[in-house]
């Protein structure tokens, strides 16, 4: 039993340090304390972030304590995680109003009744001067600098405050306070995770397990899911933008968000689907459709789900469309263009200066949806019905020169 457990714990994860550890807590047959946060930095919780409540949330079907941790003292500090500059400070209305909209998002995943939800402000803002100092007193600068960013930083003669180094120390006293067992969080977060454990090793604690979950590519295709990259699906968004953005993903992305978000295709399915596509045999956008489908009903419910589809459908394919639209394939270099040089490549306009004057009247739609901004970018190995004025029509796929 506990070996089926622990092979159900470790599915799906990327780092999984302390392993013994983890068997002998199980052994134990108590249930488990598992820690995972969040600093309040924007309003919203995207889909990158329920790839790591989703693990949550099966650790929590196994009978196990979640709590999840709102890093609203932490939040004023910044995690300099993958920074290559001092990140501007929030303020502490701004990281107040954030924390709340988390509190009612986290429940569209886990159990609520089941999970404990923590503030971290409880036990570091009392800290005094000299608890700090003590704190601090446990981990040299040199630990700190094998941290890759900080690394890079060092190295490059970039500036790095002293604030920032108090960050990964903090939040490892998180775990301390927490006495958590386990702490999961993203791959980029395995440096902050281990600072918990060793503090906890310090002070004479058994030491936590850490767990890494993979990062979510943001709509982009290339970053992390990130607000501040604006390149994200937010849990707070309305049924139909939802659907529509799942749509937008590259046929590519889709692969990777069905592997990290769907909950109804196991793996080897997956691969079948992958093999049909690439084949011919299915067309990729009817498994987008599914995708799209399955991500807005778990959010919004199946009435939503299908009411974003038809809405979808009667927008982008049958209004106004006419029947023998012609399909284009635009050979680029590089992951993306400029909707102006698409459009001029795939002749719907003689140049790229009179694309950006349509654009800027406001007379090119992409799938329906008007595009206001000159700048936009169009990303590779995607597929769109492309407008311009009224009676010019295309289905434009844009593809690598070294496919």
């Amino acid at each position: 039993m506990i070996k089926n457990v622990f092979e159900l714990i470790q599915e799906n994860t990327c780092d999984f340090i302390g392993k013994d550890i983890l068997q002998k807590k199980l052994a134990r047959g108590i249930p488990l304390r598992i820690k995972a946060g969040v600093d309040p930095t924007a309003p919203d919780l995207h889909l990158g972030h329920t790839v790591l409540l989703n693990k949550l949330r099966q650790l929590q079907e196994l009978g196990h304590e979640i709590i999840f941790l709102i890093g609203d003292f932490t939040a004023l500090i910044g995690d300099p995680t993958g920074k290559n500059s001092t990140r501007p400070p929030l303020t502490l209305e701004a990281v107040k109003t954030n924390a709340m909209t988390y509190q009612t998002q986290f429940q569209k995943i886990l159990d609520p009744k089941k999970t404990q939800l923590r503030f971290n402000s409880q036990w570091l803002e009392p800290l005094s001067a000299n608890e700090l100092i003590q704190i601090a007193g446990r981990y040299t600068v040199a630990q700190m600098l094998e941290r890759s960013d900080f690394n890079q930083r060092y190295r490059q003669h970039t500036p790095i405050s002293i604030h920032e180094f108090l960050y990964p120390l903090l939040q490892g006293y998180d775990s301390v306070m927490l006495e958590a067992d386990i702490e999961i969080g993203g791959t980029d977060q395995l440096f902050n995770l281990l600072v918990g454990r060793e503090l906890q090793k310090q002070m004479s604690m058994e030491p936590q397990v850490v767990m890494t979950v993979p990062l979510l590519e943001g709509l982009d295709g290339i970053q992390k899911m990130s607000k501040s990259l604006n390149n994200y699906i937010s849990l707070q968004e309305e049924p139909f933008p939802m659907f529509s953005k799942l749509m937008s993903i590259s046929d590519t992305l889709m692969w990777r968000y069905f592997e990290l978000l769907s909950a109804n295709i196991a793996s080897q399915q997956l691969q079948e689907m992958q093999y049909k596509a690439k084949a011919g045999q299915h067309n990729p956008r009817d498994y987008k459709v599914e995708l799209a489908l399955e991500l807005t009903r778990r959010y919004h419910g199946a009435q939503a789900a299908q009411a974003s589809l038809a809405e979808f459908e009667n927008r982008f394919r049958y209004k106004k469309v006419p029947t023998d639209v012609p399909e284009i394939i635009v050979t680029i270099e590089g992951g993306k263009l400029p909707i102006a040089n698409v459009l001029q490549q795939a002749g719907l306009t003689l140049s790229t200066s009179e694309a950006l004057r349509l654009i800027h009247s406001g007379a090119v739609w992409i799938d329906g949806v008007k595009i206001k901004d000159k700048q936009h970018q169009i990303l590779i190995d995607t597929h769109h019905l492309y407008r311009v004025g009224k009676k010019r029509f295309a289905r434009i796929r844009l593809r690598s020169s070294n496919a």
